[in-house]
């Protein structure tokens, strides 16, 4: 494997590792960190000439065991469920959550940021109005622009319903 090729896995398997490990660590940064460890191991392994078969299945099972760590660290224990093996569902909901969070990211930035204090926040649309000094009505334009690119943009992937890990 080369080191282009590690690299175009890397940015395409770095998000949906993030979600994945989130899930388990509920800390941005300890997720951020066990990430860039398992990749860090699995380079040097790649190194010394042993590629995994499943190099997507080998590097959620590397976070995994990097996220199981690190809750052992914290708690000296760990969850029985934990433990077992990756499920193919568990690494298509982090690809999933990945592709939402991303599309999010793509909005306009005060549509982004009226978005996530409704869905993400909670805030209702009065208190969005009065937090940003603009009307209801703006904030209800916003939503709904932002719902209908987030529609438009994960439909074609993620099929015609598709969940909002905050909603």
């Amino acid at each position: 494997m080369t080191i282009r090729e590690f690299e175009r896995l890397y940015h395409t398997m770095y998000m949906p590792l993030c979600m994945y490990a989130l899930r388990m660590l509920e800390d941005i940064d300890e997720t951020d960190d066990a990430v860039q460890e398992a990749f860090v191991s699995v380079w040097q392994k790649v190194q010394h000439g042993t590629v995994p078969d499943n190099f997507r299945a080998y590097m959620y099972g590397a976070v995994r065991n990097q996220a199981i760590s690190r809750i052992r660290a914290r708690n000296n224990s760990v969850a029985a469920d934990m433990a077992a093996e990756v499920s193919d569902e568990e690494m298509d909901t982090s690809v999933r959550d990945a592709e939402v969070w991303n599309a999010i990211d793509r909005l306009p930035p005060h549509c982004r940021e009226i978005f996530l204090l409704s869905k993400r926040d909670g805030l209702t649309y009065t208190e969005i109005a009065d937090e940003l000094g603009i009307s209801v009505k703006t904030v209800e334009n916003q939503i709904s622009k932002a719902l209908k690119t987030l529609r438009g943009s994960l439909q074609p992937r993620l099929g015609k319903i598709f969940f909002l890990p905050f909603l």
